[in-house]
């Protein structure tokens, strides 16, 4: 039905009858799986308009109902369930490759719990990030007021507090809010179940797993978040952080019922926005099956455009300025902090790319490119 890396991704298909297996060439530590009666092919690629991302192989007689990406908000308007089943199964998945990345990038798994919120606390305290420690520390305290930490996380709350300029500790009425630059929005593990849109900032989407903050996405004007929450009401996966001054929409409950109902074209972008992060995390995963940090930090660059749909082809300059640092790709690819001044160095001395006021300048676009689809080849064939 599909075939992965092609680009035959301009509709997807409604299983009516019969067994599909889906699987990854590739590998990236994803399992082959069934998809039956009322599942989906093909929708991340299609939504994300990107290459394929795994193949679909029929198994049985297959009888299925293609649909063109254009037909899509017709498709919201005429059969709601249909779209709200495909947002809440990315919700779900997205889930799971979280979890398959975190423990793919840093070879570990991060539980849920409120202990993970004391360490996210720690870390931001240790980091001298204090307006992003003190919101943690109070949500520590909410989940756990009689906890083990209590007093100690009491204490850190109390002393950190009268210095700090953390707008919301507790969820408001306003379905605008400001955050100035680096204060928290919500911490992993914290409950919740707010979505918010972005109208003028950035907001950075991260997880802190042993001691190391792993960078997930940077996120910019129209772009949503927390939508997981939301849909699925379980605790928050990762943190999110103002990376700048920023205003937000927020999203909850009783408006998202209202906006399926009368904006389809939201929940059209809500489809694309989950989509394109599912996208973005098969392919995270083969950036961590790299096992050299320089390989890897050039694939992530690598990745970065891919994901801004850079058509190399038509590029009228080979070289190209970024706004991303070394640190910024090193923390994207989830290297540990004693690993990464000698992987900056050797990514910085190398021969795609050269510092300008410590942003990324990449001298030959195309080059770089193919030179990251190699090493993900080698990678895969060992």
């Amino acid at each position: 039905m599909v075939v992965e890396g092609k680009a035959d991704s301009d509709r997807f298909y409604i299983i009516q009858k019969g067994m599909v297996q889906c699987f990854k060439s590739s590998g990236a530590g994803i399992q082959p799986f069934k998809l039956g009666p009322g599942d989906f092919v093909g929708v991340v690629p299609c939504m994300a308009s990107h290459l394929q991302i795994e193949t679909a192989v029929a198994i049985t007689d297959v009888q299925a109902i293609a649909v063109r990406k254009e037909q899509y908000p017709e498709l919201i308007v005429n059969n709601t369930p249909v779209a709200l089943k495909i947002i809440k199964t990315f919700a779900a998945r997205m889930r799971q490759m979280n979890e398959m990345l975190t423990k793919a990038t840093l070879n570990t798994v991060v539980s849920d719990t409120s202990e993970q919120i004391l360490r996210v606390a720690q870390y931001y305290e240790k980091a001298s990030r204090n307006n992003i420690a003190v919101y943690a520390y109070y949500q520590y305290l909410k989940t756990k007021p009689e906890g083990q930490y209590a007093e100690i996380a009491k204490q850190k709350f109390v002393a950190l507090k009268a210095r700090t300029r953390a707008p919301y500790f507790e969820p408001s009425k306003e379905l605008s809010r400001e955050y100035p630059q680096d204060t928290m929005i919500f911490s992993e593990a914290q409950s919740g179940s707010d979505m918010f849109i972005i109208q003028s900032g950035e907001v950075t989407i991260s997880k802190v797993v042993d001691g190391n903050e792993v960078t997930l996405a940077l996120l910019h004007k129209g772009d949503m978040f927390g939508e997981m929450a939301l849909l699925e009401n379980k605790p928050r996966s990762a943190n999110a952080i103002a990376h700048s001054d920023c205003r937000l929409m927020v999203v909850n409950h009783e408006n998202f019922n209202q906006m399926v109902t009368t904006q389809p074209q939201l929940i059209s972008r809500l489809t694309t926005t989950l989509a394109e992060r599912l996208w973005s995390m098969y392919r995270q995963l083969d950036n961590a099956n790299l096992r050299d940090p320089f390989q890897k930090m050039i694939d992530m660059l690598s990745l970065q455009l891919e994901k801004q749909r850079i058509n190399i082809d038509r590029l009228t300059s080979k070289a190209m300025q970024t706004e991303f640092t070394p640190k910024d790709i090193a923390n994207m690819c989830g290297l540990p902090q004693e690993a990464q001044h000698k992987a900056i160095f050797d990514f910085s001395s190398s021969a795609h790319v050269k510092l300008v006021d410590n942003k990324i300048y990449i001298k030959d676009v195309p080059e770089l490119v193919k030179q990251a689809a190699f090493y993900r080849k080698q990678s895969n064939e060992e």
